[in-house]
């Protein structure tokens, strides 16, 4: 196995941006496995940051902490990936787009892919998941999400940050995915675009919320574009507002407006 294809990859990006689609993507590639979200690492940066003073004491240097945390968490996604016949790993945890630099302390040679969607999309993709709510809960964390990633992202080298935009995901799969696997090092294979048709560990409601989507979007391919500019549509005058309030100069910036 070539040193770039032992590299981890991280799939990171606010919630409803497409990264669970990506996520199944990378898990059809026959050398990648990408499993369910892990969530926890991020819960580690304590280690080294707020609990330092106190783990300190043990007398082991931060270096030292964060080889142990890669050797466990690495440990188990080899041996995840090992099980199901891949050589190379991946994480799709979209929180971790607020804690890449740590991340990238614990995995130094990680690759990270932000997938990025119109906030005013993915704000409307809240509300029919999660409920209103949530939905204005987006206003705030979209922009948030996108900003703590980018920052991050500017500071890795050349190779370890990939910006992906979900409608060019939906809009030119084979384009974008192409331009992805160059980036991960890895050789093209058409199996990532038939994801629906591969065995994935996902839970049974996945499959029910696909055929669902499908069936509203009158259409049985597993990529479509049809939910990229639902927000014209079905964003609500407090909704919309509030995303102009929140949400502009990211929007500005990333060339949705």
């Amino acid at each position: 196995m070539s040193e770039l294809m032992a590299r981890p990859i991280f799939v990171v990006g606010c919630q409803r941006s497409g990264t669970t689609m990506l996520r199944l993507m990378l898990d059809s590639h026959p050398h990648i496995a990408c499993g369910p979200e892990t969530r926890f690492l991020a819960d580690l940066e304590r280690v080294v940051g707020a609990d330092w003073k106190r783990l300190s004491q043990y007398g082991f240097s931060q270096e030292e902490w964060l080889a142990r945390i890669a050797a466990f968490f690495g440990g188990i996604q080899s041996d995840y990936a090992a099980a199901h016949g891949k050589v190379r790993w991946a994480d799709k945890s979209p929180r971790y787009a607020l804690s890449m630099d740590f991340i990238t302390r614990v995995f130094p040679d990680a690759q990270v892919v932000h997938v990025i969607r119109d906030g005013r999309d993915v704000a409307v993709s809240h509300r029919k998941r999660f409920g209103y709510w949530s939905s204005v809960k987006s206003s705030v964390k979209w922009p948030r999400y996108i900003a703590a990633a980018r920052a991050a992202g500017s500071r890795m080298p050349e190779g370890q940050y990939l910006e992906l935009r979900y409608e060019d995901l939906v809009g030119d799969g084979e384009a974008t995915l192409r331009r992805l696997f160059d980036f991960l090092g890895e050789p093209w294979d058409p199996a990532v675009l038939e994801f629906d048709k591969q065995r994935h560990d996902v839970p049974q409601r996945y499959h029910q919320q696909l055929n669902a989507r499908r069936g509203m979007a009158g259409t049985t391919d597993a990529v479509y574009a049809s939910r990229v500019g639902t927000y014209r549509r079905e964003l609500d005058p407090f909704m919309r507002t509030l995303l102009w309030l929140t949400a502009r100069p990211t929007l500005k910036e990333l060339g949705y407006l």
